[in-house]
């Protein structure tokens, strides 16, 4: 069951500490689910709640959690070590990059149950999906490529060399670019989406984590973790704009989030067990809340109104109200929970 707690918000120039505290609402009877561990409900009837998935890396599972009662209705087994998550654009299949098992795994969120896998080459890590659903792009970790596989015949369409450990993977609004963060190249590579050709290399921050485009799709901002700084990237002409620090570089930004209006960024900072929040004009700190070890995976829902966060070593999610910028619940989940999926 989640907990309730309360934590303080750092604001930009004042101490003010804020309080809140959100009554749960109590689930529909439990039914129990074949082919995963039972919970307090299920995700399958026809009008269910929106849903947040967890994939947790070591215990080699997929968390199912319930938006209306913040509890875990099921755990499903998928395969060796879970990472990257993506959803169709009807949200009725989620896709998981099995990072040991060289394979993607379909999951039907009706069922809440693992119904195929295909293969994606070495060591997939991070995925999107194209607009109309049909391609999924991945990074391929281990062998420093990325990967264009067809969803439907499970074919290859291309494999393109990219610089060393890519990890992030990102896709322009119209679906025509891909880009690929390097950990240890430092670069961004903007690929073809169709043919998998690079069209441009971007120099950024050290250790590039991930890359997340603002709502309307006319900025790309990278995290660096070690750099400690977010790089902010025009994507009509895939030039670099701006960058500038998060904290005091040292707590290791990885996943952002933007609010439906473009207005805040929330950044996950993997040292600092916070998400530090953004003014995304100005580019400048105006808040920070404390969540649980080592922060990495964020989803926010369509709203904006709730932040969630993976903290891996801790092995909990934190939802966030992100009105007063306080933790309402903490929720177990499985082992080293690593990217986490709104499902509306």
């Amino acid at each position: 069951m989640p907990t309730r707690r309360s934590s303080t918000t750092e604001a930009a120039g004042r101490g003010t500490v804020w309080r809140f505290r959100v009554r749960a609402v109590i689930a529909a009877a439990p039914l129990f689910l074949a082919g995963a561990s039972p919970g307090p409900a299920h995700p399958s009837a026809a009008a269910r709640d929106p849903l947040v998935y967890a994939s947790n890396e070591k215990s080699n599972s997929v968390s199912v959690i319930s938006v209306r009662t913040n509890a875990v209705l099921a755990t499903i087994p998928v395969g060796k070590r879970p990472r990257g998550l993506a959803s169709s654009p009807d949200h009725a299949t989620v896709y998981v990059a099995l990072g040991e098992d060289n394979a993607i795994g379909v999951i039907d969120v009706a069922q809440a149950k693992l119904t195929a896998t295909f293969p994606a080459d070495s060591d997939p890590e991070l995925l999107v999906l194209s607009p109309d659903g049909r391609i999924v792009y991945v990074s391929n970790e281990q062998i420093a490529k990325a990967s264009a596989i067809d969803v439907t015949t499970h074919g290859v369409l291309f494999s393109t060399p990219v610089g060393a450990e890519p990890e992030g993977v990102g896709i322009s609004r119209d679906g025509s670019k891909v880009y690929i963060t390097s950990e240890t190249a430092n670069t961004v590579s903007v690929l073809d989406a169709k043919t998998g050709g690079i069209r441009g290399t971007l120099k950024v921050g050290d250790n590039p984590r991930t890359i997340a485009f603002t709502p309307d799709g006319t900025r790309a901002w990278i995290t660096a973790e070690a750099g400690g700084t977010v790089t902010v990237v025009d994507p009509a002409r895939d030039s670099i704009i701006a960058q500038f620090p998060i904290g005091d570089r040292t707590t290791k930004p990885v996943r952002v989030a933007f609010a439906p209006d473009g207005r805040v960024a929330y950044v996950t900072e993997g040292a600092g067990a916070s998400v530090r929040v953004i003014d995304v004009v100005r580019q400048t700190q105006v808040g920070r809340i404390m969540v649980g070890q080592r922060p990495w995976g964020i989803a926010l829902s369509p709203d904006g109104r709730w932040l969630y966060t993976a903290n891996g070593r801790a092995n909990t999610v934190s939802v966030i109200a992100t009105g007063p910028r306080t933790v309402a619940y903490t929720i177990p989940v499985g082992e080293r929970p690593y990217d986490l999926l709104y499902i509306p």
